[in-house]
């Protein structure tokens, strides 16, 4: 078996600036570019050619459903998924995507936190693409990163003030910029480097423990040390099975795009910590909670 090095499994996985140069027309691709670079506006005609170019690759990647991922206020993500499948008249079907289907999804917002700002009972909700961060493939959807609202237009989501934050950062700062006479900027982008530090339970153990299946964390028993009481963990050598774990997840995680850099033990026992390379906040948050 020839094993992949990890610049040819790197971004594998996402619909990335390689793949939208493959796939789509190059007019449709320059259009995209501006609109990720610049927001302007796409046309539904280029959302056309962008819906079936990402349908072509996802299913070449071996993809039958796709779905709008997004972050509502939670602490999680949600995806619903739909396939591509649309029936033809010899009762077979054909797949496909339309540009409609990859702008704006309408998922059902009643049983999602709103904090507070409508009722339940008004219960439509939508997603709208958020082209800034790129599609991806995961367990075999195709998950197209949005953004949350209810009909009348109030957030809904963690997605869509972290969006307006960096423009308001992007405006204020090429504000300044003018001030002190540099003119030659075009934007500002703000970046994140969100590392991780996570516990690693055997499932057999955790199974036996319902305070960690229902808080994810000890409510019984003695209290675990999290100092360096144990002086032998912190920046230790990495046990084997701790290690395959590490390296089937970096490998994972690679596919979908993110810059997993540092793999270590933390200070408490089973504790361990992943650090990834920054990149632009909107992506890194997204990188982030697909990381966890």
């Amino acid at each position: 078996m020839v094993m992949s090095t990890v610049s040819e499994i790197f971004g594998s996985m996402v619909f990335g600036d390689d793949a939208m140069k493959k796939y789509l027309p190059k007019e449709a691709y320059k259009r995209l570019q501006e609109t990720i670079k610049n927001g302007t506006k796409l046309d539904t005609s280029v959302a056309d050619e962008v819906a079936s170019a990402m349908k072509n690759w996802a299913i070449e990647h071996g993809a039958t459903h796709f779905t709008h991922w997004f972050q509502p206020m939670t602490g999680i993500t949600a995806e619903k998924h739909d396939s591509f499948i649309a029936p033809t008249q010899d009762g077979k079907v054909i797949m496909e995507f339309s540009g409609k289907e990859l702008i704006q999804g309408e998922p059902d917002a009643s049983s999602f936190p709103s904090g507070g700002i409508r009722s339940t009972f008004e219960a439509r909700g939508y997603t709208a693409w958020d082209p800034t961060s790129y599609a991806f493939i995961k367990e075999g959807v195709l998950c197209i990163p949005s953004v949350f609202c209810s009909y009348s237009g109030e957030v809904l989501d963690k997605k869509t003030p972290l969006l307006r934050s960096m423009e308001a950062l992007n405006t204020q700062a090429l504000r300044i910029l003018r001030l002190f006479g540099n003119d030659s900027v075009r934007f500002v982008r703000t970046t994140v480097g969100p590392e991780q530090e996570y516990f690693l339970v055997d499932k057999d153990v955790y199974d036996k423990r319902k305070d960690l299946i229902y808080t994810g964390r000890t409510l019984f028993g003695a209290a675990p040390p999290k100092g360096q009481e144990l002086e032998d963990h912190y920046f230790g050598s990495i046990k084997p099975r701790v290690m395959a774990f590490m390296k089937e997840l970096n490998e994972e995680l690679w596919k979908l795009g993110i810059f997993a850099k540092t793999d270590h033990n933390e200070v408490a026992p089973a504790q361990h910590e992943l650090a990834p390379i920054y990149t632009t906040t909107n992506i890194a948050a997204d990188h982030n909670q697909l990381m966890m």
